[in-house]
């Protein structure tokens, strides 16, 4: 009973080993994507509501706004990539609860892309903002871009005295 149990796992291991094989680029993009979506939802979740405005310098961003753009960038590439462009307008949203629902429906349009991408697909061309590019430059820029701006909110998080999620997780 035991071995049988053993020999289905070791099976089904390799038959999942196989399958991401298959796909390693996408593979790559989708790992890639999803802990910058997991840093993203937690930093707007981890930064205390009143801490939303605070602004490290007269011409920096505030926390809000970061959140905003991330959301509405989100939503706005990676709906574009999916075939139909949409905005949420989080900009205009207030309160943290709003805009971290705004953040977690601009990352769900992420995630149907991501989830979409094979290496077969990776390279087919596609319109973009500034034109063409392949299916895999328009999601790699998106994470790219993201990350950019998680970074951001990082520093906004330390100089409230919070830990960052990326850098929590790893304690």
């Amino acid at each position: 009973m035991n071995k049988r149990f053993a020999v289905s796992c070791l099976l089904l291991g390799s038959a999942c080993c196989a399958l991401a094989q298959d796909n390693p680029l996408s593979s790559e993009a989708q790992q890639a994507w999803n802990r910058t979506k997991n840093n993203l939802i937690g930093a707007a979740e981890k930064m205390p509501d009143d801490a939303y405005s605070f602004k490290p310098a007269a011409e920096s961003q505030s926390f809000k706004d970061l959140i905003a753009h991330t959301a509405d960038s989100a939503a706005g590439t990676c709906s574009g990539y999916n075939g139909e462009r949409k905005q949420l307008g989080a900009a205009s949203k207030t309160s943290k609860a709003d805009l971290v629902a705004a953040l977690k429906e601009g990352l769900a349009e992420c995630d149907k892309a991501y989830g979409s991408l094979t290496d077969a697909k990776a390279t087919e061309m596609i319109e973009s903002r500034g034109g063409k590019r392949t299916r895999l430059g328009v999601l790699y820029g998106n994470t790219i871009h993201l990350e950019h701006e998680y970074a951001q909110m990082a520093v906004h998080l330390r100089l409230k005295g919070v830990v960052p999620p990326s850098s929590d997780r790893r304690r």
